[in-house]
């Protein structure tokens, strides 16, 4: 959903989905992050003409389903995992995991509580969590970090395509299966202790505060940057200001004090991640489960070396390259925070309340990733009615599209059936070389 841009597909009220701006990254190392987390502008759906869809009737584009991918995920269960689950939450096609947090620099040993639903967003980056999924007694044991300069609590805007969260900054020690991140600057999103009026510079659509208006009690941001903006805004306040005093003055933060991406704090097992999806019906499943593997190439069961995966090279904010329908699409992003499948192909009928992609029967069609290892790479997918899908009562899909324009967000349709790795910036792999990177097998 990338820092953190959302479309609501307006229709159905319910199905949030991510798109837009990139996270923070780039340079050489894990602390020389150099571009801001400012969303892009998003388009909106595709206007139908004049009726409920809209086509191209001339197109000539020939309908060759994909196969499925059909990779297995690892048995969760061992330190380095924790299990990801698509259920009937409200919002379809949302990898949820359970994450414990508790008093920073205690070994996540200390007023410990469990978050579940939290969801697993691998295009943006820290954890940010809903102040009223926090049990009072845990929230009231966590640390404000506070400015440098003023010694002020910070607070911290996050806009996104449908709204804008504001909150205020706390140190606490992240736990997700065995592995600890102690010390993590988090966001607390709707924090009642926070009084200031929010920043006018935030004020961008609704306000997003509570679990119901994100679907989920927090976001697990784990994407290849090590934190949420970089020197962009440890040098000076970032345009469109990330983070502020609690007086409300835009202010920098050193870059070990923003919003960081807890695996990177883990001793071990910190270079990367793997979400892995078992397949689901082509008509949608009522569930979906996964693994959330920590680390790359640092234990048996996160391998990269040898599997032959496709690999691309990303920015910082793990964009790439792709074409599709023979043009450029130099936004090109694996998205598990996104419900649906974003691209631009007003050869396929669209919903003009909803943007989805509504064929009468299900299409197939062919993105090449451009730069792939060790050349570049047909990626095949489906795209079936998305009208019919969503009011089948089904949560997980993996051929549901929207349309939009000017990029290629490879929502969460992508992971099932594969193992998707992403290369932490500044970090290394044997399989890999040094992040940033995405990676992904699909049998």
């Amino acid at each position: 959903m990338r820092k953190i841009a959302w479309i609501i597909a307006a229709s159905l009220g319910l199905s949030l989905a991510g798109c837009g701006g990139g996270g923070g990254g780039g340079g050489s190392s894990g602390n020389s992050n150099t571009t801001v987390n400012a969303p892009a502008g998003a388009s909106s759906p595709a206007p139908a003409s004049g009726t409920s869809s809209s086509s191209n009737t001339n197109n000539s584009t020939p309908n060759v389903l994909a196969a499925d991918a059909t990779a297995v995920p690892t048995l969760a269960g061992l330190t380095n995992t924790v299990a990801v689950t698509v259920s009937g939450t409200g919002i379809h096609n949302q990898p949820m995991v359970s994450i414990r947090i508790c008093t920073d620099s205690t070994n996540a040993s200390a007023n410990c509580a469990t978050i579940p639903n939290v969801i697993v967003d691998t295009a943006s980056f820290g954890l940010r969590l809903v102040r009223s999924a926090i049990p009072t007694t845990t929230f009231n044991a966590l640390r404000a970090e506070n400015d440098a300069a003023s010694n002020l609590p910070l607070a911290e805007c996050a806009l996104f395509g449908s709204g804008y969260a504001w909150g205020s900054v706390y140190y606490a020690d992240v736990g997700i299966s065995s592995e600890i991140a102690q010390k993590v600057p988090i966001h607390v999103i709707g924090d009642t202790t926070l009084t200031t009026p929010v920043p006018s510079d935030c004020q961008v659509g609704r306000q997003l505060v509570t679990t119901a208006d994100l679907g989920a009690n927090g976001i697990l941001g784990i994407g290849v940057s090590p934190n949420d903006c970089g020197l962009a805004c440890a040098t000076a306040p970032a345009p469109k200001a990330y983070y502020y005093t609690i007086a409300g003055t835009a202010t920098s933060v050193q870059i070990k004090g923003q919003i960081t991406n807890p695996v990177t704090k883990f001793a071990q097992d910190n270079n990367g991640v793997i979400l892995e999806m078992a397949q689901v019906s082509d008509t949608g499943s009522a569930a979906a489960q996964g693994t959330l593997v920590f680390g790359i190439d640092t234990q048996a069961n996160n391998a990269l070396l040898g599997t032959g995966a496709t690999l691309m090279t990303t920015d910082a904010n793990g964009n790439f390259t792709s074409t599709y329908n023979g043009t450029t699409q130099t936004k090109t992003f694996f998205d598990s925070g996104s419900t649906v499948m974003f691209f631009p192909d007003p050869t396929i009928p669209i919903d003009s309340s909803s943007g989805y992609y509504i064929p009468t029967t299900t299409v197939g069609r062919t993105s090449t990733l451009v730069g792939a290892s060790p050349a570049s790479v047909a990626l095949g997918f489906n795209i079936a009615n998305g009208a019919t899908l969503t009011a089948s009562g089904n949560n997980a899909f993996n051929n549901l599209g929207i349309y939009l324009s000017k990029q290629f967000d490879f929502g969460m349709p992508l992971f099932y059936g594969r193992h998707v790795y992403y290369g932490i910036s500044g970090t290394a792999s044997t399989g890999g070389g040094t992040g940033p990177y995405v990676a992904y097998v699909s049998n």
